[in-house]
Formats: structure tokens, sequence, C-alpha cells
């Protein structure tokens, strides 16, 4: 991923390349560069393609930072954005003690993201705000699946022995399959990092590939733990072998690792995303985890999304926040917005 133009890197600084906002008739999926995008069905994979990956680090650093000093946005557009950035949550519990009552709680959540009080001061009772998904561990699946019985809210599953991704390929593929059956729409997999660092991409892409298979029809998101990938070179190549496995959705982080969703890996990930479609007519989503707790970060992260990819990629069908304490910190904002004041943190519990 170089910053030559015509290079297969997308880490090119220029809007041009990006997807138009035009969505297919009757179709989430958008159009790039008139071209309909279809769904992502995988490639074989491409070892040159892989190999001729650069990142120019500094040039990806200097336009994150620059990306946080010029974007903001205030008053009621504020609003709007943090409304939207709620509909594109996958509202997370994945705790040690988490418990059948905790997940039907987190779901009410879900359901409810704002109180009613709120609703009603701004004038939004006929948009029903609702999160995209409710993410929990496999022992869950069936709690949250009944929950949200009657919404359009969808159930996501970690899997693949999360967060490691450590334990035996037949273990992994079996537990994919038990969260479907389950109920699971959508599954969070974790893939092998040492694959990445030994550089074995086969390997890789047989293992996301075999992920796919097992998820059926259910979406997957592919868990790269980029705070373990130690550089956005392997982050870069991972998420294009990821791709063309098939991934659904490409996923920064367990939120377990000491580093988790940074912008410049955001910009890594989500060029890879453009050029892809460029490359094969077909969109894959992306879904930024882990440390992103502040409603000013929520609005970084939609603002990238709309620069790098266009308006399709702000909606949940591509896009997602993998979230927990970031829904208390929206909410708060809101409330400011409506009545000029803050709100104790204790006044809107999540689970």
């Amino acid at each position: 991923m170089s910053v030559e133009p015509k290079n297969r890197s997308g880490i090119v600084d220029n809007a041009s390349n990006a997807p138009d906002d035009r969505i297919v008739q009757g179709s989430p999926l958008p159009t790039l560069n008139g071209r309909p995008l279809l769904s992502n069905r995988g490639i074989p994979i491409n070892l040159e393609w892989i190999k001729d990956i650069r990142v120019n680090t500094s040039a990806v650093e200097r336009r994150a930072q620059t990306h946080v000093a010029r974007r903001t946005v205030k008053k009621e557009w504020q609003a709007a954005w943090l409304l939207r950035a709620i509909t594109c949550m996958d509202l997370t519990t994945l705790s040690g003690d988490d418990t059948d009552e905790r997940v039907r709680r987190l779901c009410a959540k879900g359901r409810q993201p704002i109180e009613h009080a709120l609703v009603k001061h701004l004038g939004i009772e006929a948009l029903n705000i609702q999160v995209a998904a409710i993410c929990v561990y496999h022992r869950f699946v069936e709690t949250a699946r009944r929950a949200l019985e009657g919404t359009n809210i969808r159930v996501a599953a970690v899997s693949t022995g999360f967060p490691a991704g450590l334990s035996p390929l037949s273990e992994r593929i079996a537990e994919i399959r038990h969260s479907v059956e389950a109920g699971a729409q959508e599954i969070d997999v974790v893939i092998t990092r040492a694959h990445v660092f030994g550089g074995r991409w086969q390997e890789l892409y047989d293992e996301i590939a075999a992920f796919k298979q097992a998820c059926g029809a259910a979406h997957m998101k592919v868990i790269l733990g980029t705070g373990d990938l130690l550089t956005l070179r392997n982050v870069a190549r991972a998420s294009v072998v990821a791709m063309m496995a098939g991934a659904d959705f490409i996923k920064t982080s367990t939120g377990k690792e000491l580093t988790n969703a940074t912008l410049p890996v955001g910009f890594i990930m989500t060029r890879a995303i453009r050029e892809y479609a460029q490359e094969t007519g077909m969109a894959v989503g992306f879904k930024a985890a882990g440390g992103i707790r502040t409603a000013k970060q929520s609005i970084e992260w939609l603002a990238l999304m709309k620069e790098e990819l266009g308006l399709p990629w702000m909606k949940a069908e591509l896009f997602r926040f993998g979230a927990s304490g970031l829904l208390n910190d929206i909410e708060r904002q809101l409330e400011h917005h409506a009545t000029g004041r803050y709100s104790a943190d204790y006044r809107h519990p999540i689970a």
C-alpha cells in the first residue's frame, strides 16, 4: 500500500477515489463509479496482490492527525450524527461474569437506547432509534434471540476461541455452527495472528474460508486483532486476505488487546475495502471495536467512513461500532443538546 495512485494501495489521499453515494434500488449496497456493488462472495487468493501491498506509515499517521483536527459538527447536526452512531452499534457484553439477566437488560437497552423522556424532548419518536445488534458469547445467543423477538436488532456471537483464537480449528468451526443453530445472525470470528506474523497467507485464507462456510447465511465479521499485528502493513495484508476469503465485515479488534481501534488502522482498513471494491465489484463492511468510548470519537469514525467510503458506509449494513460504554456518553451529549445540562452517568445504565 504505497502512496502511488497506480498501485493497489488505497493509501492515496484523494477523495475522488471514494465510492459515490448512490444506493442500488431495493439494496443497501452502494455503487462505485456508477457500477453496482455486490455482497462479498470472496475470490481465489491472489498472493501477488498481497505481496505488493505497501504502507507509508508516516503519511497515514499525518492523515489521522489532520482528520481529528479538522472534523467537527455542532448543534442539531451533531445530535443527528450521534443518533446515526447509535443505529450502527453492536451493543456488547463479553465479561466473564455475564448472566442471562444481564443479557436481557442489555437487549432492553438496545430496543430503547434513549430514555423515553429524552426521545420525546428531541421529537424523534417516529425514528424508532435502536441499535444494530446485540453481541454476546455463544452461551447467551438464545437468551438474546428471545429478548429481541419482534425487532430488527440482530444477534451477534463472538466465536472461534474468542479472544485468542488458539483453540483447535475443528472446535472453532463447531462453535460457529452451534451459534448459528442457536439463532445468531452474525458471527464475529478471530483469526490466528501467527499466520500473519509468519506470512502464511494461504493458511490464513483457508482458515477464514472455512469459517465462512460454517457461518452459512449468517454474516461473518473477521476480527484482525490489529493491536497485536505490530505493523500497518500486516493490518493491510490481513484485511485483503480476509476479504478474499469472503468476509462480510473486517473488524479491528476483540476489545481485549492493549491497543484496539485507532484512526491510522481505520484508514488502512477502509482503503483496503475501497481497493477491494474497485478490483472485484464487491462491498465489505467495517467494524471499529475497542476503546471507542466518547461521543466525539464516534463522530470522528463516522466522518472517516464518509470521507473514505461514502454515505452507504455510514449505515449499519456496512458500518458498526463494537460498543459497551459508548452509548452512555452519547446519551449524555444528547441530553445536553436537549436541555443544556449534562446528566450523571448513573442516569443512563446499560446492564
